[in-house]
């Protein structure tokens, strides 16, 4: 999470694809978010979009927002060892202007 307030940054896994396959991106903090694009970049452009879409969906049934996990606590689970990760970064406040005052990863300090 970055200091910035309402921004949340989630890594991602990217299966990168070939010439006859596209690349896939899962979202291990956000089930149901995934994508995939014929290009790195817009794979990565599509996952963002999936994220937000899901993370509205949580705001407007009033659940709580996913907290990111690290890079380095995912990587050690065996269905992402050898994986490509990047982080996506998600303004909630533009997702969402219902969104929680509470976000994920935040400390109160952070917020004021």
């Amino acid at each position: 999470m970055t200091a910035s307030k309402g921004l949340i940054r989630y890594p991602i896994v990217i299966e990168l694809g070939d010439r006859n396959n596209a690349h896939g991106v899962s979202v291990p903090d956000v089930p149901g978010a995934f994508s995939a694009g014929d290009t790195i970049d817009e794979a990565i452009t599509n996952a963002k979009t999936a994220i937000s879409m899901m993370l509205d969906d949580y705001i407007e049934r009033g659940d709580a927002l996913p907290e990111p996990s690290s890079i380095e606590v995912l990587r050690e689970r065996e269905e992402f060892l050898n994986s490509t990760w990047a982080f996506v970064d998600i303004d909630i406040y533009k997702v969402n202007a219902k969104a929680p005052p509470s976000i994920p990863g935040k400390s109160s300090a952070m917020s004021s």
